[in-house]
């Protein structure tokens, strides 16, 4: 194994951690009568066609790839964070509880797939928030600490709101590789990056794809960049399922064989980054320690 080099930016993660490892778990629904805009069939019906097979293949995260991946976070001793519509928790609540009695973070995902921010107006979209926080206090016993948008889609807004109704962390960041403090006119939170390579880019491919792409990824930020990071996504519907499943054990097997790897939480890693002010770094500093 590369023996790995020596961080040079002055910071360092908790235990002096190498890498910070969190686990994304997409626990989504559609609209009732919907589904997702694809599967793997690849067949398209004509325009305006009921597709029962994409809607029915849509509910697999609840019925049953939900459960499947509690279980095997739990046996690799990994804690994660599902994120969740709101709808996903109303139809298997039995699921969320079992979720929070293994301990995980259940986030909040606005309240199906398809109520995507980017079409709402700010009345609309701050009442989205706000039922979707109602319903996760209901289901789960407590408000949730995180927000990610569906289809990463907020608005120009959405950032202010997620600050203003008390969030901890919020996820529709792609232009950062670290998470850190964001100060909004309406508060701070942390941002979390999201990942570039969820389950769905294999999704009509080879599923051994996500686990080396997932797998070249750590190898190479443990080997060259300390105190990095990697946000490893999965569907509960698609990551869920035995053939992506396998995967995703594989990829947590392969993470654990290695020392001084933080595996936490959203909401641990975050109110960490909170608790220690962690602003966002630079490229030259990270890179060049100047």
């Amino acid at each position: 194994m590369k023996k790995p080099k020596k961080k040079s930016n002055g910071f360092s993660w908790p235990n002096d951690a190498r890498i910070a490892v969190v686990m994304t778990c997409l626990w989504e629904n559609w609209s009732d009568g919907k589904g997702p805009p694809f599967s793997v069939q690849t067949t398209a019906l004509r325009p305006g066609t009921h597709d029962r097979a994409a809607m029915t293949w849509g509910t697999y995260g609840g019925r049953a790839g939900v459960w499947r991946l509690i279980k095997i976070m739990d046996d690799n001793g990994v804690p994660g964070t599902f994120v969740a519509n709101a709808r996903a928790l109303e139809l298997a609540p039995a699921a969320a509880k079992q979720a929070i009695k293994s301990g995980h973070e259940i986030a909040a995902h606005s309240y199906t797939q398809d109520a995507l921010l980017a079409y709402l107006n700010p009345k609309e979209e701050k009442a989205l928030i706000e039922r979707c926080i109602e319903i996760h206090r209901r289901i789960t016993g407590s408000r949730p600490k995180g927000w990610l948008s569906p289809v990463v889609s907020p608005t120009a807004l959405t950032e202010g709101y997620i600050a203003e109704s008390g969030f901890l962390w919020y996820g529709d960041y792609n232009n950062l590789d670290l998470p850190c403090r964001v100060k909004t006119r309406k508060g701070t939170i942390v941002a979390l990056p999201h990942t570039d390579f969820a389950d769905h880019r294999a999704l009509r491919l080879n599923t051994r794809d996500w686990f080396e792409v997932y797998k070249d990824t750590f190898d190479y930020l443990y080997a060259n960049e300390p105190t990095s990071y990697l946000n490893i996504t999965v569907h509960c519907h698609f990551g869920g399922r035995p053939l992506m499943a396998a995967q995703v054990d594989a990829i947590l097997k392969y993470i654990k064989r290695f020392q001084n790897v933080w595996i936490a939480r959203h909401d641990e890693l975050a109110q960490w980054i909170m608790d220690n002010g962690v602003d966002e770094w630079t490229n030259q500093k990270r890179f060049f320690g100047s």
